[in-house]
């Protein structure tokens, strides 16, 4: 099988090309993508040249991990049947094109066990599920606590502060330094940091990805306070030891999301204690790529970018 699919060969040299699948085996599933987001957090950081050496990387290499679409076929056995919608956090299924991400293409081939089923009625949102997850992901598990105070009001950070009011929590504080982004919250206030004269946080969750934060952040702690790096950096992380010292800070780094993480936040969204809605804030067509791309990474405007691939060839 060929199918049409998201190509970056290189740093900034992106664009729609046709691709190889590769033959689906026992387990496997082959997906119709109606639906894929664009991460400004790894993706930007491979679309710039950015990226720290990971495993897996290189190029050419289709992007993307956030795929919503069609079960087309499904193997025997695997508990799935053509018509069910699944999300898919990427595929490696395009022959000598490497799939570290894989979710941007019209066609892939995946194990059932790395698919989750979600409801037809999220549309697009059904997209969001992964980074929906990963905001659980930092916030679950044993001795963690939830955010006082977070900074970035991105998606990732919006996600944050929902599923803080979700699990019970006090509503957090949020910072973000973007007129743009400052508007959507619900439940919950978000600030410039300079109007903010808070000295005491306990618990402060970094969703910015910003490496030059941390002094600033050590500064808000309370005695015994936790930062919680929940972006992803690309540069060496360094802070000034004495702030931090004398609060005793501590810090914590919440890495990416498991498949509980997505099944309990498909879950979640399912009985309606999660909301995805306004965070999707641009759309286009999948033959629009390269320029979606650039707009979702270089717009603060734009909190995500989805491409359709409903109508793609």
């Amino acid at each position: 099988m060929r199918t049409s699919a998201v190509i970056l060969q290189g740093p900034k040299t992106l664009g729609l090309g046709e691709v190889t699948l590769n033959d689906p085996g026992p387990g496997d599933l082959v997906v119709a993508v109606r639906h894929s987001g664009i991460s400004t957090g790894t993706e930007k950081l491979f679309w710039s040249g950015q990226m720290p050496p990971f495993p897996g990387m290189g190029y050419p290499l289709v992007p993307g991990y956030e795929a919503a679409g069609e079960v087309v076929e499904a193997a025997p056995g695997t508990g799935f049947k053509p018509g069910d919608t699944v999300f898919v956090p990427g595929a490696n299924c395009y022959g000598d094109v490497k799939g570290l991400f894989g979710g941007a293409a019209h066609r892939l081939v995946t194990g059932a066990d790395r698919v989750v089923r979600i409801d037809r009625a999220l549309g697009a949102e059904g997209a969001l599920l992964a980074l929906a997850a990963t905001a659980r992901h930092a916030l679950a598990g044993m001795n963690t606590k939830l955010p006082e105070l977070i900074i970035g009001h991105g998606v990732f950070g919006r996600l944050l502060a929902r599923l803080t009011i979700a699990a019970g929590g006090k509503a957090p504080t949020v910072w973000e330094i973007n007129e743009d982004r400052q508007s959507g919250a619900t439940g919950y206030n978000v600030i410039h940091p300079d109007a903010d004269e808070r000295r005491d946080y306990g618990c402060i969750y970094d969703a910015s990805g910003v490496s030059s934060l941390l002094d600033t952040m050590v500064g808000r702690l309370a005695k015994g306070g936790e930062i919680v790096l929940a972006g992803f950096y690309p540069e060496p992380l360094q802070f000034s030891f004495p702030p931090a010292f004398l609060r005793e800070a501590r810090f914590r780094i919440a890495a990416e999301w498991t498949r509980e993480d997505l099944v309990a936040t498909r879950d979640l969204i399912d009985h309606g204690a999660l909301s995805l809605s306004g965070l999707i804030t641009h759309t286009t067509t999948s033959d629009q790529a390269k320029s979606a791309y650039q707009t979702a990474f270089e717009d603060p405007a734009c909190l995500k970018m989805i491409l359709n691939w409903e109508n793609a060839a």
